[in-house]
């Protein structure tokens, strides 16, 4: 089944919209180490200690009560009479249990060694307080860190990037694995949207990149000096990641990354990340979680794109973990969770609370964070959707500071006062 017939209509005119118009933002921007890469020494700024943070956006609304099962909870059942993952049991397509309430289903098995390791945790019955159904509003929204303000335009891991000093002096300090920039790092300082790591720069033979690059130095020799600025981080930044060899990238620690768009995203990312190069943000996304229809329980759209989520940050943390001195941190989240009961196409509708994941070394993971509200009619949100009680700038929030290093929070994410819930350490 094509993926665009499973989803609603504002989301694949959204997706052909956001392609569009990034597309074309993106020609402005494109006019003992290990042997696939010559290690590139920068100046660091004494003092400061910061994970790296890839942002991980799951466009479409995925749905956590089937990324993380409440197993425990009897409404989930009677909600879902043909969509539910069974209790944990010998069954090969039973959940996978977490807690003594939650499991992960078969499709998630890949990242049960990183909750058992303690290196994941799970936040449930949380997301975007506000309370928009729309693709759109609903994804701006999370990304711009404030919820129904037109007015703030910049992204919450831009505003970060803004409100600290780099910790090096590399041209690039974000990147936005995409054809254009990503609402979470808009604004962002030294920042490029790139699709492919390994595809970018500019393209031809030796003497035929070298006059491109002669020309693009002559062409912006006489603009305004932020232009000029902006110019030549961008040309250094080509230059920077033209010394790295992604195509012949090795995983440590066994690792076997998916060959689709986002496990080479991040197998991109740990050699990025591995190369020391000055990087501190990274933003990604994995799409399709629109299952209006077809969702499947062991096969299909869902268990497929858990398959991809799950086998891509278990490989990603195989490989961190077995060889890099660089300190991480992943945050996946989405627009919004699905409703609690599936519809008559065996799929289930825009709903509101959903769950989040946290990988990294300083996570305080093993633990699925929550403050359950239920799933009986009565306890859902509008009597359909998970309630949200936890307000996903609590993590992000948490995040900033203390794995960060990031104390401007009231910058950040305007006019909110977070709550920190301990799940990372700092």
């Amino acid at each position: 089944m094509n993926p665009e017939d499973i989803c609603c209509s504002e989301y694949r005119n959204l997706s052909r919209r956001q392609f569009i118009n990034t597309s074309s933002r993106a020609a402005l921007f494109l006019a003992s180490a290990p042997s696939w890469l010559p290690k590139v020494a920068f100046a660091t700024t004494p003092g400061i200690q910061r994970d790296v943070i890839i942002s991980v956006y799951l466009r479409g609304g995925s749905d956590g009560l089937t990324m993380c099962v409440p197993y425990a909870d009897p409404d989930y059942y009677a909600a879902r009479p043909t969509l539910a993952i069974q209790p944990p049991g010998p069954d090969p397509g039973d959940a996978i249990d977490l807690d003594g309430f939650f499991g992960f289903p078969p499709a998630m098995a890949s990242l049960v060694e990183a909750f058992q390791n303690g290196d994941l945790a799970i936040v449930h019955a949380t997301g975007s307080v506000d309370p928009s159904r729309s693709h759109f509003d609903a994804q701006r929204y999370m990304e711009v860190g404030k919820p129904a303000d037109p007015e703030v335009n910049s992204g919450w891991l831009a505003r970060h990037l803004l409100t600290v000093p780099p910790m090096s002096d590399s041209p690039l300090r974000g990147i936005s694995l995409s054809y254009g920039m990503q609402a979470t790092l808009s604004g962002a300082p030294k920042s490029i949207p790139i699709p492919n790591l390994d595809a970018f720069g500019l393209t031809g033979n030796n003497s035929t990149m070298q006059s491109r690059k002669s020309w693009l130095d002559e062409a912006y020799a006489w603009a305004d000096m932020a232009l000029s600025a902006a110019a030549n981080d961008t040309q250094r930044a080509i230059d920077l990641l033209e010394q790295i060899n992604f195509a012949n990238y090795q995983p440590a620690g066994g690792a076997v990354y998916p060959s689709n768009s986002f496990g080479v995203g991040m197998k991109s990312v740990a050699a990025l990340l591995k190369a020391d190069v000055g990087v501190e943000a990274v933003h990604l996304d994995l799409g399709g979680w629109d299952t209006h229809a077809a969702q499947g329980v062991l096969s299909g759209a869902m268990a497929s794109l858990m398959q991809t989520l799950s086998s891509t940050l278990g490989a990603f943390h195989a490989d961190m973990f077995a060889t890099s001195n660089t300190n991480f941190i992943v945050v996946v989240v989405s627009e919004f969770g699905r409703v609690v009961a599936q519809n008559g196409s065996e799929g289930t509708d825009h709903g509101h609370g959903n769950c989040m994941m946290l990988l990294g070394g300083g996570v305080n993971g093993g633990t699925v964070y929550r403050d359950w509200p239920g799933l009986a009619m009565e306890q859902r949100f509008q009597e359909r959707d998970l309630a949200i009680t936890i307000d996903h700038r609590d993590i992000l929030a948490e995040v900033v500071a203390k794995r960060l290093a990031n104390p401007n929070l009231p910058v950040v994410f305007p006019d909110y006062v977070p709550t920190f819930r301990g799940v990372v350490e700092g």
